[in-house]
């Protein structure tokens, strides 16, 4: 792994990922983190060249079951060697101008917060998304894992942050960075919508296991504020075609939740 020494003042960083049959897309994503001092990937499974790929680049590889998206990324920053961690997806890039930036950020005596986000960028039926629900995507994955760890969501998991007097600069707070994460997901409108049923179905599941509800008003109320809000105030019809498309599956998506929460309800209520 090409990875550039530490130095006096920038604090080390290890890089994190989960993967699963990722070969088509890991080199590229190992390749842009050749920064790093550290790079863990925790696999589930792959039947692909994936491991191969990730030891090439320098990776240290886990082999471990599936436990939900989460706990898996929490599994990955628990195995990193450096407290400071970076956690990408396998389908994701880190671009020259964020890389400049998480570099500057960490080049310090002390970091001026204990997380960063910043935007991340979508590929949508080929074309880079820039407005609407697919830009700019704040994401929250550069942290000190002393201070912050995943949640343990199963899907739609989340950075938590400790809680500190210090809200507003310093330890506990959470700065942003410039530059994109380019996310270049090559996958077929089939193969998306299928992912979506799955991210759906879990967090339906979730919800019913956290005692929440819904009901009628919010399944069709929910994907109609989400159009409006992502398609016209965002300017989501700035994208064009794919921008369209990408914010009408949101909102199916908003329904069929909340359809497949009611349905668990009634599921439960007769047994």
């Amino acid at each position: 792994m090409d990875a550039v020494p530490a130095g006096p003042l920038r604090q080390p960083l290890s890089a994190t990922l989960i993967t699963l049959d990722a070969a088509s897309q890991l080199a590229a994503t190992l390749a842009s983190l050749s920064f790093c001092d550290d790079i863990v990937v925790v696999d589930s499974g792959s039947r692909d060249d994936t491991l191969a790929i990730a030891r090439a680049h320098g990776a240290r590889v886990i082999e471990a079951q599936w436990r939900g998206f989460g706990p898996q990324k929490q599994l990955a920053v628990a195995a990193a060697r450096h407290d400071w961690v970076l956690c990408v997806d396998a389908d994701e890039r880190v671009s020259d101008e964020l890389r400049a930036s998480i570099v500057a950020a960490l080049t310090a005596p002390t970091p001026h917060h204990s997380a960063y986000r910043f935007a991340r960028c979508n590929r949508f039926l080929g074309r880079y998304l820039r407005h609407g629900e697919g830009y700019p995507d704040l994401s929250l994955r550069l942290f000190d894992r002393r201070l912050a760890r995943w949640s343990d969501d199963l899907v739609h998991e989340k950075v938590l942050i400790a809680e500190v007097e210090e809200s507003a600069g310093g330890v506990g707070s959470v700065g942003r960075l410039t530059g994109d994460l380019w996310h270049d997901s090559a996958e077929t409108l089939e193969s998306y919508l299928a992912k979506q049923n799955r991210y759906t179905s879990l967090a339906a599941q979730q919800a019913l296991a956290a005692g929440k509800h819904s009901s009628v008003a919010q399944m069709l109320l929910s994907p109609l504020t989400r159009f409006i809000k992502f398609y016209i105030v965002r300017r989501g019809f700035l994208d064009g075609l794919p921008g369209l498309i990408h914010i009408l599956i949101g909102c199916m998506n908003s329904f069929i939740k909340h359809a497949k929460i009611i349905e668990l309800h009634l599921r439960k209520s007769v047994t």
